[in-house]
């Protein structure tokens, strides 16, 4: 009977084939049309729409603005009988007070968590005005805590993340950050048993009632998988005290699930709803998965398999827009940390947007969920925004599937051990469940997990030989401050003749083909060496790191990325390409099988000895169509442990024309690989970056777009510095940064932000010498 009273009210909710019913909930986005100003200068006052940044810095903004700025809009209000009025705000930096019609209705500090207002008692009908007031100078009580001059990163001004109003009825299920309770608020999924068979778990739904009645209340939910299989929950009905709350907790069970995995991301449709005297008065969806994490004495185990993780960090940040990117953007850099071969990816080192949890959800990407902290500990007030920041970011992400580890730890900090103790009993109070790890970076009793960074440790075995009984360990980060600051490698003979600037695996894409290759090898030498522990302590590993970035207190780009500021590949990208097994069959719109790509430019300053990735059994490299040799990959001490090791072919001298690299497995050609030697500059080819994600034509969005300088055979010319202007045609569009860009390895890239792009726009770019591209974005 229950069943059939549900199905009768979903029917009339998507279709009203059957008696109206009332569903109040609305979410609209709230980010267009503000006035803004910053630091009370009428110059910089204009009209913008979110996300926004304060000011758009330099590519290297040394010097990045900090201090107060103003939002301002006016809205209107429909009379809100029977209804509730909230404004969301995924992410203000640094610290925000909210105004509506002249008072103050909210005071948030915390740059990278969400926070919520309740304005019903406040918004009238007609028209009201809401004032934002941000600021974002150091603050040492607001996580991170540390001086921007001082910090491994910048936290950039403005409201940069998305605004929602969001309408309910009087009785309505709570916002999780908001409703500010241990283990509970929102809606709350959580399987405790899971297996090919069965998944069994409870929901927490909590509601309140803001009407000055008792009210019934029925919770009802649905769980639907991709075949559109539904599996339907209720609970008997109760009652809810006027002006009180309740919380309902539903079992589930479900019969051979459909689970999530890093190569096959499974998600089910959660859909919950409030019913009252027959009427739904609020529902609330998301997207859930169901997997089973385990950490063992052997290993790490994802859905009973045990799994060598392997992933990458990331900072957030975009040239110039900072922070203040769009959800497309957050999911354009998932889908390249996918497609670079990684499964995985730390947050560091501060809470990241939910659009991008959703994209890692969707692409099978886990995530080490990281609170906000870089070699600081402040005082009693800084701990408490601490430890709020670690409730608030257990109940915001609790449902992502792809959270696998809380790094409720302040990187490269000095906790007390008070600080530890507390924040991890925070955590587990928050997520009281089997399979929920804590890590931490310094090796304490309280985490789950011991998190260093390689260099942490000492050489040559730096963390291969832990062993702290049950704790595992995972390196956090590798292949950077080692070969930086510490002169590692094992290949001292090699490194003998390298300057210190060429040993070092910070380097730009400028930098010149032998230091791509060393950076390259770098990171090469230390993941092998990492495997070393696999069968020890070793869970897995993050290098540092997969884009380069900006930091407060250094006057350049920090360069250890595997692709650059603007996403652009170096050749260690396709090093940790050909890491994934060729076997492996990712989404078609992911990059996966068998792979092989030649690492040089093949010009006159090319090394000889031709480095190729592959995950083939064979690699045949041929010269102007003549075979050069067909060999197997080159196992030595620094490879010796790969899955894959690079191909490694002497020519003995520099012959311009084509290579050619044909990967082989079991005998048969799977996959192929050109480089020709570049000629002189032709013409400009204009590329944008979609990465699996159109750009959104009903909010802002933000895209790169590549001119890149090609020869008459449409070969980049990798050592083309030319000055490319670009131009765009076009309504609600504009690029950030600058209009003339000078080419870095034959590529100049603008960041392209778009309003609403419901029209086509045309970029020009033109260089000295070149005729004009014109390039239609539809």
């Amino acid at each position: 009977m229950k069943k059939t009273l549900l199905a009768i009210i979903i029917a009339a909710q998507f279709t009203a084939c059957h008696k109206p019913v009332t569903v109040t909930r609305t979410k609209q986005d709230f980010g267009s049309g503000w006035q803004f100003i910053r630091d009370n200068d009428p110059a910089t006052a204009a009209t913008v729409n979110l996300p926004h940044t304060a000011r758009v810095e330099k590519l290297v903004p040394i010097n990045q603005w900090q201090g107060d700025c103003v939002y301002t809009k006016t809205f209107g209000v429909e009379p809100l009988a029977g209804q509730k009025l909230f404004l969301y705000f995924e992410g203000v930096m640094h610290e925000a007070k909210v105004f509506l019609n002249g008072k103050e209705v909210a005071h948030h500090k915390g740059g990278y968590t969400p926070f919520t207002v309740d304005i019903s008692e406040h918004a009238k009908a007609g028209s009201n005005a809401i004032e934002v007031r941000v600021n974002n100078e150091d603050n040492p009580v607001i996580p991170p805590g540390k001086p921007i001059k001082t910090l491994d990163f910048n936290y950039y001004g403005g409201m940069y993340r998305n605004v929602y109003l969001i309408t309910t009825n009087k009785v309505y299920i709570t916002n999780a950050v908001a409703a500010d309770m241990t283990a509970n608020g929102g809606v709350f999924i959580h399987f405790d048993e899971v297996s090919a068979e069965s998944a069994s778990g409870t929901l927490k739904v909590h509601v309140q009632n803001d009407y000055d009645v008792v009210k019934p209340v029925t919770i009802k939910a649905k769980l639907t998988d991709v075949n559109d299989r539904e599996y339907q929950f209720s609970q008997s009905e109760t009652t809810v005290q006027a002006g009180k709350h309740g919380t309902a907790l539903l079992n589930i069970t479900l019969d051979k699930p459909f689970l999530w995995s890093v190569s096959d991301p499974l998600l089910y449709l959660l859909e919950v709803y409030v019913v009252s005297e027959g009427k739904v008065i609020d529902s609330y969806s998301t997207k859930t998965g169901i997997r089973k994490i385990e950490i063992k004495d052997d290993g790490f185990y994802l859905n009973g398999k045990k799994t060598f993780v392997n992933g990458t960090n990331r900072h957030q940040e975009y040239p110039y827009a900072g922070y203040a990117i769009s959800d497309e953007a957050q999911y354009r850099d998932a889908v390249k940390i996918k497609n670079a071969g990684f499964d995985m990816v730390r947050l560091s080192h501060y809470p990241q947007s939910e659009a991008f949890l959703n994209a890692c959800d969707e692409l099978g990407i886990l995530v080490m969920n990281c609170i906000s902290g870089w070699q600081f500990f402040g005082n009693e007030e800084f701990v408490k925004n601490s430890q709020q920041e670690i409730r608030d970011l257990a109940r915001r992400d609790r449902n992502h599937p792809s959270v696998f580890v809380w790094e409720v730890s302040l990187n490269e900090s000095e906790m007390s051990e008070k600080y530890m103790k507390e924040a991890n009993e925070i955590l587990r109070a928050e997520l009281p469940y089997k399979g929920i790890y804590t890590a931490g970076w310094m090796d304490n009793d309280n985490y789950d997990l011991f998190i260093p960074a390689r260099q942490h440790g000492k050489a040559p075995d730096y963390w291969n030989n832990y062993n702290k009984g049950n704790r595992k360990i995972f390196i956090a980060e590798y292949g950077d401050w080692e070969y930086y600051a510490q002169n590692a490698g094992f290949n001292q003979t090699a490194f003998s003749n390298l300057k210190e600037e060429e040993r070092t695996s910070r380097q730009l894409r400028s930098a010149g083909e032998k230091r791509l290759l060393q950076q390259a090898f770098n990171f090469m030498e230390a993941f092998n060496s990492n495997l070393k522990g696999k069968d020890k302590s070793t869970i897995g590993h993050a290098n540092w790191l997969m884009f380069d970035y900006n930091r407060g207190y250094s006057p350049d780009i920090e360069s250890s990325g595997i692709s650059d500021i603007f996403r652009i590949p170096k050749f260690a990208y396709y090093f940790y390409q050909s890491q994934r097994s060729p076997k492996e069959k990712l989404a078609p719109e992911l990059v996966s099988g068998p792979m092989v790509h030649i690492a040089t430019y093949w010009d006159a300053q090319s090394p000889t000895d031709v480095t190729v990735y592959s995950n083939c059994d064979e690699v045949a490299l041929y010269l102007n169509d003549v075979l050069v040799a067909q060999q197997k990959p080159t196992r030595n001490q620094y490879s010796d442990r790969l899955q894959h090791p690079p191909f490694i072919f002497s020519l003995g001298k520099f012959t311009p024309g084509t290579l050619r690299a044909e990967g082989f497995i079991n005998g048969k050609k799977v996959s192929e690989h050109n480089v020709s030697t570049p000629g002189a500059p032709k013409t400009i080819k204009i590329e944008v970056d979609r990465s699996g994600k159109g750009i959104n034509t009903d909010k802002p969005d933000v895209v790169f777009v590549y001119a890149k300088i090609v020869d008459a055979n449409n070969t980049l010319v990798n050592g083309s510095t030319l000055a490319v202007t670009f131009e765009i045609e076009g309504q609600d569009a504009e690029i950030i940064g600058g209009n003339t860009i000078t080419a870095e390895e034959g590529i100049a890239t603008i960041v392209l932000r778009t309003e609403k792009a419901k029209g086509p726009l045309l970029i020009k770019a033109s260089a000295p010498g070149l005729p004009t591209t014109i390039h239609k974005i539809k």
